[in-house]
């Protein structure tokens, strides 16, 4: 039996400028990472079939987090296989959709085949620290939208 967790922010940014923080790598470093820890480092091959690798620094150490992109429907889907020490190293699958709500995006992050309870709940306290820190810095750190 496989866990899912599933989680959501509205955060005050277009769906085509939240997507693409998704897919670069510059971006990612600076959003995808645990509160307090340090900047990320990230590599994406942003294609359906395109690998990334995203690892993650705090006062613990580095955790590397990786998956193949499935499905790339920009700015309304993205699709992933990801794994990680909290997966137990086995193939989860990730779905994050943007859907525009006035002058913002909800943007949920559905993550399933999860191997365990344990997992599923580190992975809901990551996801909801990891859309808390998007919110944050998607005005100020990534480049604004042209």
């Amino acid at each position: 039996m496989t866990a899912t967790v599933t989680v959501s922010r509205r955060i005050a940014a277009s769906a085509e400028r939240l997507f693409d923080a998704w897919l670069d790598p510059a971006s990612l470093a600076v959003w995808m990472r645990r509160d307090g820890g340090d900047t990320s480092d990230a590599v994406t091959d942003p294609r359906v079939g395109g690998s990334f690798s995203i690892t993650m620094h705090d006062r613990f150490g580095s955790v590397v987090h990786g998956g193949i992109y499935t499905v790339i429907d920009r700015p309304r889907l993205l699709e992933f296989t990801w794994r990680s020490h909290a997966t137990h190293q086995v193939e989860s699958h990730v779905r994050v959709t943007f859907e525009s709500d006035g002058d913002a995006t909800v943007v949920e992050v559905r993550h399933d085949k999860l191997p365990d309870a344990d997992s599923a709940g580190k992975h809901r306290a990551g996801w909801t620290e990891i859309l808390g820190s998007l919110a944050r810095v998607i005005t100020t750190v990534i480049t604004p939208e042209e």
